[in-house]
This record gives structure tokens, sequence and C-alpha cells, in this order.
């Protein structure tokens, strides 16, 4: 996986996990950072389905104003996964 190919919020994503778990950038782990990945955007994945399943459930006003953050936000966390799923 090539850092550099990265958004800076895929980075900071990648980041966050293998400085977690090892104290190192990913780039010292370039083996980790690649198994950890799809793990890491199935997690997003399930956290942007989570905003949609709250709106559903009527736990958040259903107005435009909160509609149109659910909506970008779980559109954030479905472009952040397809990324990393892609490297």
């Amino acid at each position: 996986m090539q850092m550099a190919e990265l958004s800076p919020a895929a980075r900071a994503v990648l980041t966050a996990v293998t400085l977690k778990r090892y104290d190192v950038p990913p780039e010292g782990l370039p083996a980790f950072a690649e198994e950890m990945a799809p793990l890491i955007a199935a997690a997003l994945r399930a956290a942007a389905d989570q905003l949609l399943a709250v709106e559903w459930n009527g736990q958040i006003p259903a107005d435009t104003e909160h509609q149109l953050g659910i909506n970008w936000a779980r559109d954030a966390l479905h472009v952040l996964a397809n990324e990393l799923e892609a490297h």
C-alpha cells in the first residue's frame, strides 16, 4: 500500500490504527497496514450503516438539516472505506 496514494483522511485513519497498535506509522509496517485496511473499511461501513439505522429508528429528527448531515457523514465514511479497500 502506497501511503502517498491515500487521501489525508484515509491516511489519518490508517495511521491512527498503526500508531495505537504498534506506535509506528503505517509506512513502518506496510504488511500490517495492508492487512488492516480492509478491516478498517468494514468498521467504517458498519458505522455508516449505523447512522442510517439511527435515522430510521427516529432517534434523530428528520428535518432537512439533520438529514443532510446524516447523508454527508454516511457518504464520507463510505468514501473512506472504498479508498482503503482499493489500496
